[in-house]
């Protein structure tokens, strides 16, 4: 199985592509950084420019499966809104630019490559704060707006691809709160049990992608499989 792995510095990324690895399958990477081996592109998923060459990089691979990491929750200029008061058009805009401009133009570099004849796997790490049903909360404007139009786009390529490859599945995926630069500033506030180490996230990030069926089609997904709510 060749398996293209998009954002694959961050560290779910990683530890899915150590994993894959190990089981033997062939893993191609995608970011900003990395080497220049054949098995790897550097460039920036949010530039739409890069589109192009980003499709030469997919045609060559031609993958079975794609999994698209690329997320952002903080950085150094940004954090999640307590408040109204506290949103901005800048740091909402760093979001969509990440946590959907990102998914969407690797989508459209692949877009060419699905057909009846190779139906494709894609799963999108998103967020179940993304889902609109599910927020009881409130808070984390930016984060929570980008994910829930992730998480349309996702629904909406589905219909898509599936009308022209009955046999592919895409989906969005909650990977669950993972150890890593992400959630480190929230970690305190999580209970114990709630947090995993990156290697259990990919092993069960691997286990549903290989289970994957149309009854999960289209459809944002938990980390153990189960649809959540959109």
């Amino acid at each position: 199985m060749r398996i293209l792995i998009a954002g694959s510095s961050s560290t779910i990324a990683r530890a899915i592509g150590r994993q894959l690895k190990a089981q033997g399958e062939e893993v191609f990477t995608l970011s900003r950084e990395g080497s220049k081996e054949s098995e790897h592109l550097c460039t920036d998923l949010s530039v739409e420019d890069n589109i192009p060459h980003i499709e030469d990089f997919i045609k060559n691979v031609h993958p079975d499966v794609i999994f698209c990491c690329n997320g952002l929750l903080h950085n150094d200029g940004g954090y999640p809104e307590k408040s109204l008061k506290q949103l901005s058009d800048a740091w909402l805009q760093q979001n969509l630019n990440v946590n959907l401009l990102c998914h969407m133009h690797l989508a459209r570099a692949a877009d060419s490559l699905v057909s009846r004849k190779h139906p494709l796997r894609w799963i999108s790490l998103s967020a179940m704060v993304g889902s609109i049903e599910d927020n009881h909360l409130g808070g984390w404007y930016s984060y929570r707006i980008s994910k829930a139009a992730l998480n349309m786009f996702i629904r909406t390529l589905s219909i898509e691809w599936g009308r022209r490859s009955p046999a592919s599945v895409v989906v969005a995926q909650h990977p669950g709160t993972t150890v890593s630069a992400l959630s480190e500033p929230f970690a305190e506030g999580i209970p114990e049990g709630r947090i995993y180490s990156a290697e259990q996230t990919a092993e069960r990030l691997i286990e549903v992608m290989r289970s994957l069926n149309q009854t999960h089609h289209g459809r944002l997904l938990h980390w153990d499989g189960r649809i959540l709510p959109f």
